[in-house]
């Protein structure tokens, strides 16, 4: 059976809190809902509807990667996101045991995998080497960022739903441990009454202290 796959990432431009890269696999003849619209254009109770459908649905497969904060501040969120993205994508091919030559990989514009290029090698099923790093070896196999696949590419729009429902999950769950800075609000990212709560009380650890200097 043929694949394809989307990728998309939730939480680059957020203060606080990890960074989540999903990668979705669907059958390359599986019709979706019409009415299926990436992340940013659902309500949070119209994301989590259809979160339900794609996790019970029987055709899709999906991975979920996150990258944290002292490794945002290490690599750069943009090498970071990469990074997660070649994980997400190394783990789905992996568990769901997808041949690189049944797939087509699409991602959401300003993502890529890896290396920021795009060249994904692997004759086989990639890897991960004992460090949890991704290994490809050599062969071929199509991958494309696609400016506004989010819109476009309806795996991406899956993919962006999953990343985004679990990311929000795992902020309210971070809210009970940080209750200062009503995290279920506002999921990290730098709104006026998360600033303030910084101002106040000070970064935590879950902070990215390298975003907080622009505040």
């Amino acid at each position: 059976m043929k694949y394809i796959i989307g990728v998309d990432e939730v939480g680059r431009g957020s203060l606080a809190g990890p960074l989540f890269v999903s990668a979705a696999a669907i059958p390359a003849n599986l019709r979706f809902s019409h009415f299926l619209k990436d992340s940013k254009k659902l309500s949070p109770k119209q994301r989590e509807e259809w979160f339900k459908k794609i996790k019970s649905h029987p055709k899709i497969k999906f991975t979920i990667s996150k990258i944290y904060p002292r490794a945002i501040e290490k690599k750069n969120v943009s090498r970071a996101a990469n990074l997660a993205a070649l994980r997400a994508f190394v783990r789905l091919s992996k568990t769901y045991h997808l041949k690189p030559k049944t797939c087509k990989v699409y991602l959401d514009g300003g993502l890529y995998l890896g290396n920021g290029q795009n060249r994904i090698l692997g004759k086989g099923n990639p890897s991960m080497d004992s460090a949890g790093s991704p290994q490809v070896s050599s062969g071929r196999i199509t991958v494309k960022t696609i400016i506004r696949g989010d819109e476009k590419i309806t795996a991406i729009k899956i993919a962006s739903i999953i990343a985004k429902v679990s990311r929000d999950r795992s902020m309210v769950r971070l809210a009970k441990k940080y209750p200062v800075y009503k995290f279920e609000n506002h999921k990290g990212y730098g709104t006026k009454l998360h600033i303030q709560a910084i101002k106040k009380f000070g970064p935590s650890v879950i902070h990215r202290q390298n975003f907080l200097k622009f505040i």
